[in-house]
C-alpha cells in the first residue's frame, strides 16, 4: 500500500484536452478497453484535420457533430391496435449520444486505411454537411416529417 494518497504516474501518451465530446468519441471508439489506443486515434485524427482545414481541429469537430446531431426522431406508439411511428424531439444527451455514435459508425463502414484517415474523412465530410453520419440524421428528419400527422399520438 502505498503511504501517499495518490500515486505519481507516467502517463503513457500526453493527455488530450479535458472535454466532454472529446471523451465520448474516445469511448465510442475504444474497443476492448485501449483507452490509451483510441486516445491517440483521436488526436492524430484532430492534427490531421488542422491540416487538411487549416484551421482547428476542435472546431472541425464540433461542426461535423452539429451536422450530424438529429434533433427530432420517430417513436413508435400502440394505438387502438395500430402502431404509429410518432416524431418526438430528442433530449440534449440523446442528441449528443446519437451523432457521436453515428459518427464513430459511419467512420468505421468507410474503406482506408487506419482508423484516423477513416475519422478523419468522416469528420471533414460531417462538417461539409456530406457523408454517412449526416445522411442518416436527413432519414431521420425526412421520416419524422412524412409522419407529422401522428404528432398528436404524443404522450
Amino acid at each position: 500500500m502505498p503511504r501517499r494518497t495518490t500515486v505519481p504516474r507516467k502517463l503513457k501518451y500526453e493527455v488530450v484536452p479535458e472535454n466532454k465530446t472529446i471523451d465520448r468519441f474516445v469511448v465510442k471508439v475504444m474497443l476492448s478497453g485501449k483507452r490509451g489506443l483510441a486516445e491517440r486515434i483521436l488526436r492524430e485524427t484532430l492534427v490531421r484535420l488542422e491540416t487538411q482545414a487549416n484551421r482547428p481541429g476542435l472546431e472541425v469537430l464540433d461542426l461535423a457533430l452539429r451536422n450530424a446531431t438529429p434533433l427530432i426522431e420517430v417513436k413508435p406508439r400502440r394505438v387502438g391496435g395500430a402502431t404509429y411511428q410518432v416524431p418526438v424531439e430528442i433530449r440534449g444527451e440523446r442528441r449528443l449520444s446519437l451523432g457521436v455514435r453515428w459518427l464513430v459508425q459511419a467512420a468505421r463502414k468507410r474503406s482506408g486505411k487506419s482508423m484516423v484517415d477513416k475519422l478523419a474523412a468522416e469528420f471533414m465530410d460531417a462538417s461539409n454537411n456530406l457523408g454517412a453520419a449526416v445522411k442518416r440524421r436527413e432519414e431521420t428528419h425526412k421520416m419524422a416529417e412524412a409522419n407529422k400527422a401522428f404528432s398528436h399520438f404524443r404522450f
